[in-house]
């Protein structure tokens, strides 16, 4: 008896601690984010019907009013660049899944997470520390201006 009341103690704890930290990340980005999780993976796509990793992005930043190209590798030189230890959410980061370059592109989220298309399970979030990701990763970019950051961050959603 006394080892499944700790179990649920346990439990609760883990779950408002959840829930404390998801009603903090109740920002505009990431509610533009979570509606987007889910959408599967399309070649090339650039709609809410698939979406490559370039695309998502893409899509993601015109509706917060910045135009990004179509391609994780010109991506790459948009804004300006930043160490690791610097990403915030909103920043853009880039991956070589290929072996080639600059292959795939994400954007950090907070807490060592980012949001992406992956070409098996479509638009999902994963962790930078994951080993296939931290074993690829490139760099990030810093495309968002002040203004629009805070905007996007630091409000509560509507």
């Amino acid at each position: 008896m006394f080892k499944k009341s700790v179990v649920l103690l346990v439990s609760v704890v883990m779950l408002l601690t959840f829930s404390a930290g998801t009603v903090m990340a109740a920002t505009p980005l990431n509610e533009k984010i979570d509606a987007l999780i889910g959408t599967p993976y399309k070649y090339a796509g650039t709609t809410t019907k698939g979406f490559d990793c370039s695309g998502f992005t893409s899509y993601l930043f015109d509706q917060l009013g910045i135009e990004l190209p179509h391609s994780s590798k010109s991506q790459n030189d948009e804004g300006y660049w930043i160490d690791k230890s610097e990403l915030r959410p909103g920043d853009l980061v880039f991956f070589n899944t290929s072996g080639k370059g600059i292959s795939h592109v994400g954007v950090y989220i907070g807490d060592g997470m980012f949001a992406h298309s992956a070409s098996d399970i479509g638009v999902t979030k994963s962790s930078l520390d994951e080993a296939y990701y931290k074993k690829r990763y490139v760099s990030a970019r810093r495309v968002l201006w002040e203004e629009i950051y805070t905007q996007i961050t630091t409000e509560p959603a509507a």
